[in-house]
């Protein structure tokens, strides 16, 4: 079986007074502090939600 792709996301800008759609794209990616990492499935959506507020994310490639 092909592995899943993963993407390890920080968020190293704070999302408080933000636009409310980027603070949904946020808790949609699991992320709730600053400087914590996740990692997501690349996925198109998810792919998505990242382009729209990558100014707030430091992405890598897991």
């Amino acid at each position: 079986m092909s592995e899943v792709k993963k993407i390890k996301l920080t968020l190293v800008r704070s999302i408080s007074g933000r636009l409310k759609s980027h603070q949904q794209c946020a808790s949609g990616l699991g992320i709730r502090r600053m400087n914590r990492m996740v990692e997501v499935i690349d996925t198109p959506e998810n792919r998505g939600m990242i382009n729209k507020i990558s100014y707030l994310l430091k992405v890598e490639e897991a």
